[in-house]
């Protein structure tokens, strides 16, 4: 993956905030709920980057979808996947180069599939 920002700060950062925002998960998923979103955003980053390198947006959102079906079955509702997305979107705001933007762009494109 070539980019220039690291999967980890961003990882880290994003985690952080979605407990900040939302202190009852750590009561309802406990620690083991805190690794797994960690776990969750490094396979959006892993998709975001297989969707970049195919310049294929389509793929994200699709995965999106998927994912949220997934979630939705687990409890989670579909807010939580969008808050994570403009979390990472946010994240991401911070080293402006094409790949950042564009995963930025298929962020916001599975975030407004989503709301649909």
């Amino acid at each position: 993956m070539n980019r220039s920002f690291s999967t980890e700060m961003v990882i880290r950062e994003v985690t952080e905030r979605i407990y900040k925002e939302d202190p009852s998960l750590i009561d309802r998923y406990g620690e083991r709920g805190v690794e797994k979103c960690r776990e969750d955003n490094e396979h959006h980053l892993r998709q975001l980057s297989a969707a970049y390198t195919i310049k294929d947006e389509k793929m994200f959102v699709d995965y999106a979808l998927w994912l949220d079906g997934i979630l939705q079955r687990h409890g989670m509702n579909t807010k939580h996947l969008t808050d994570n997305f403009l979390f990472l979107s946010e994240a991401l705001g911070k080293y402006p180069d094409e790949q950042s933007a564009c995963y930025k762009r298929y962020l916001q494109a599975a975030a407004e599939k989503l709301g649909e």
